[in-house]
């Protein structure tokens, strides 16, 4: 169904080049949109007229007119007057609703079709069948953006969108719940994933300007058939998810950019639970303080140099050494060895995506 806004912008429209009065009823003959404000009034006659079989009757100095779709009568049109040229202004604006009704039927068709494809909810014959129909190119490259949202339902930010894409005949905007609107795009063949990289930028760019709106967003790898699209979907739903874990800094994070964090996401919680037992036994990160997790954290930023780390903590290098012989004591890991530190970083990492899956439960 068309939005009245729609409706009354195109009647606006109309009147502003014809400088006729029109009104758009349903067929209980309440006003969905007006350039008048009496329409309520002509109630009765739209219901008588809704009964008749006349597709166009002039009651009451207006000309009244019928909209179908499918040979359902969707719509009454009412233009003041009853003279050749309003008769024909109305045959106009009948002809331009039929035509939205139209496009936004096709439209719903599309976003319909796009859904089911992402939740993998299509067989592969109807997938090439339903495109088909539906005059989607099933060859073309794409790749699936997810853009997360802080509150449910933001209008603002889909429409914001759907303002950039929807020009291109390839690229669909939808969404399957009430915080993420999913962008399936069409890549050109000279497009690589930097150009990925510049688009998640433009989209985050403009809904923190246009939208007011903090947004996370993630992508997966392109695709080169349409019976693929759900995957790409599933890898910018990973992104997303592994992204909040571990990487919280970035706005943006690509599938293909998640590094280890991928590995954990997809380890079992028994085996999680089993590796950080091994390695801090009873102890858990979350029991030191914050003065030594500040001092890991910085180790690791400057890749295990400990002149560079002491002079950024601003403390004396042997203050630096003290600190790590005491966690090496506690832990039996000594962060300057290069295999304890990347066993200290992994069950960290860990811990991290514990944390993370136990709020999900609750």
């Amino acid at each position: 169904m068309i939005s009245n806004q729609i409706l009354q912008s195109t009647i606006e429209g109309l009147k502003g080049i014809t400088r006729i009065d029109i009104c758009i009823m349903d067929t209980e003959g309440k006003p969905l949109a007006s350039t008048f404000n009496d329409a309520e009034e002509y109630e009765e006659a739209v219901l008588t007229f809704v009964d008749s079989p006349a597709d166009s009757q002039v009651l009451q100095g207006y000309q009244f007119f019928k909209v179908f779709d499918e040979n359902q009568l969707e719509y009454v049109i009412l233009v003041k007057g009853d003279s050749d040229d309003v008769y024909m202004i109305g045959k106009i604006a009948s002809f331009q609703i039929q035509n939205l009704l139209v496009a936004y039927k096709e439209r719903y068709d599309k976003d319909n079709f796009i859904k089911n494809l992402l939740l993998d909810n299509l067989l592969l014959v109807d997938i090439y069948n339903r495109a088909k129909k539906l005059h989607i190119e099933t060859d073309v490259r794409r790749v699936v953006f997810l853009i997360e949202t802080k509150t449910e339902k933001d209008s603002n930010a889909l429409e914001t969108v759907r303002g950039l894409f929807t020009g291109k005949s390839q690229d669909f905007i939808t969404a399957v719940d009430e915080k993420n609107i999913i962008l399936v795009k069409e890549v050109r063949e000279n497009e690589s994933y930097e150009d990925m990289d510049k688009t998640a930028k433009m989209i985050l760019d403009m809904l923190n300007t246009e939208a007011m709106e903090k947004v996370q967003i993630a992508y997966g790898t392109v695709v080169n058939e349409i019976k693929d699209v759900s995957r790409s979907y599933k890898e910018a739903k990973m992104a997303l998810d592994v992204g909040k874990i571990f990487y919280a800094e970035r706005d943006i994070v690509a599938y293909g950019n998640l590094g280890i964090g991928r590995l954990i996401y997809q380890l079992p919680m028994p085996l999680c639970k089993m590796f950080i037992k091994e390695i801090f036994d009873s102890k858990s990160p979350d029991d030191f303080d914050e003065e030594t997790l500040a001092t890991i954290n910085k180790f690791f930023e400057n890749s295990l140099n400990v002149s560079e780390t002491s002079r950024q903590l601003y403390i004396h290098r042997n203050t630096l050494v003290y600190r790590l012989d005491k966690l090496q004591k506690s832990t039996n890991l000594d962060l300057r060895v290069f295999e304890d530190a990347i066993t200290f970083k992994i069950a960290l990492m860990v811990v991290k995506y514990m944390k993370y899956m136990e709020t999900l439960e609750y």
